[in-house]
């Protein structure tokens, strides 16, 4: 089997035991049975299973076969690259410092909105997703493309799936929530807003793990 067919293959299951375990029918039988920790922790056990091993392929095999595209690397395209990445980071910092109610870690009663709820109600998921978009810039190897390209999927299809169980199980206050903050990040009219509002810390953290990123990349990765 080639390294594009068992990345894909991987992320399909990454992505299809996702969805399983979190369906409106099996997941309350697993928890009835044994509670909401420990499904949880079988949950990520499962994502771990799946996600180590596929980024291994991925990095046993990067840059492999001709190239899809090329695009010339030029000053401007790489500062174009790096400002991408750093959006993408400033969505996974907000996502975990301030959880939305679509997310594990969120509360399940829905906020105000305000802050990175006007910009996207999944930064987390969404963040990494935009991540694996603006590595495919410069990667375009059929292995690079199917690893990276598998991310923003997942999180609009990850996203969608966790948004039609909740809306499902959960009251009109999350229902009024999903209509009020948009999915995709940067498409609601209150974006800018929503930049303003979000606190100092969140973008001195994000400037601080980009250039940590940006500096441990080359050794890394190269």
């Amino acid at each position: 089997m080639s390294p594009v067919s068992k990345i894909t293959l991987l992320w399909l299951a990454f992505a299809g035991s996702h969805l399983l375990l979190s369906s409106l029918t099996l997941r309350p039988r697993i928890t009835g049975r044994i509670g909401e920790r420990a499904f949880l922790g079988l949950y990520s056990l499962l994502s771990l299973a799946l996600f180590v091993p596929l980024v291994s392929i991925y990095l046993e095999h990067r840059h492999e076969g001709a190239f899809l595209w090329t695009v010339s690397m030029t000053p401007a395209v790489t500062w174009l690259v790096y400002a991408l990445m750093t959006v993408g980071v400033l969505l996974v910092v907000a996502g975990l410092g301030s959880p939305a109610p679509t997310s594990l870690l969120g509360e399940r009663d829905a906020p105000p909105v305000h802050g990175m709820h006007r910009i996207t109600r999944h930064p987390l998921i969404m963040g990494f997703g935009w991540i694996g978009l603006a590595h495919l810039i410069p990667n375009a190897s059929p292995t690079d493309v199917a690893f990276f390209a598998g991310l923003p999927v997942f999180a609009v299809i990850g996203c969608r799936h966790q948004e039609l169980r909740m809306r499902a199980s959960r009251g009109p206050g999350f229902a009024a929530y999903l209509e009020a903050t948009p999915f995709l990040p940067f498409t609601g009219r209150e974006t800018l807003q929503g930049l303003r509002e979000l606190p100092a810390w969140i973008w001195i953290v994000t400037i601080a793990a980009s250039a940590g990123l940006r500096w441990a990349h080359t050794p890394l990765f190269h």
